[in-house]
């Protein structure tokens, strides 16, 4: 397994492996470091924060992340700069060490992908529920059909991210390597969100 060296983005938020990031830059190292992708046409990590304030103090983030891709950018109204990034694969940390301009940086070893897997009879229910999901956030997937509906791992990333969950239980489920665990995770999850 190769390591790859790529800046870090600690959020208090979990990006999915093909889900949408949209971000409000306005400190000199991040609008630095989207220059650079943008002009590389490379991306950044994203890795939730377990421990500290990301703008005042030094921060521990997750050990698994995932590498986000700049898609888009833009002014915002409050003439901050609006980045729009999609997740593509998620990653192991092996070391994190802070730049002079305080932008964080990793050693990464990227993690594999199952292959394929079609969403089995018994979780057929979460297709549904993310179907109708689907019906109000597509814009938010320009790639998305309906036959994503089917694959396993694409469900499960998709209701990981939808479902109002906190963010270590959004971690631990992009942390799930088999997809068919994070969608049993989520069918036990499901019954906090029927109402009563």
């Amino acid at each position: 397994m190769s390591t790859i060296e790529i800046p870090l983005f600690p959020l208090r938020t979990v990006l999915f492996p093909g889900g949408y990031l949209p971000l409000r830059i306005f400190e000199q190292r991040y609008l630095d470091m989207v220059r650079d992708c943008a002009r590389n046409d490379t991306g950044f990590g994203v890795c939730l924060i377990r421990e500290g304030e990301e703008a005042v103090s030094p921060v521990k983030t997750a050990q698994v992340g995932t590498h986000a891709q700049i898609i888009d950018w833009y002014t915002l109204e409050d003439g901050l700069l609006g980045v729009s990034a999609t997740g593509t694969v998620r990653f192991l940390v092996q070391d994190t060490w802070q730049e002079e301009d305080g932008l964080f940086h990793a050693a990464i070893h990227v993690l594999p992908e199952t292959p394929h897997c079609p969403v089995p009879e018994a979780y057929s229910v979460l297709s549904d529920v993310l179907g109708r999901f689907m019906e109000k956030v597509a814009e938010q997937y320009p790639d998305y059909t309906t036959d994503q509906l089917q694959d396993a791992a694409w469900v499960g990333y998709r209701l990981s991210e939808l479902l109002p969950l906190a963010g270590i239980e959004k971690q631990h489920l992009l942390e799930l390597t088999d997809p068919v665990e994070r969608l049993q995770s989520l069918l036990e999850i499901m019954p906090r969100f029927q109402s009563a």
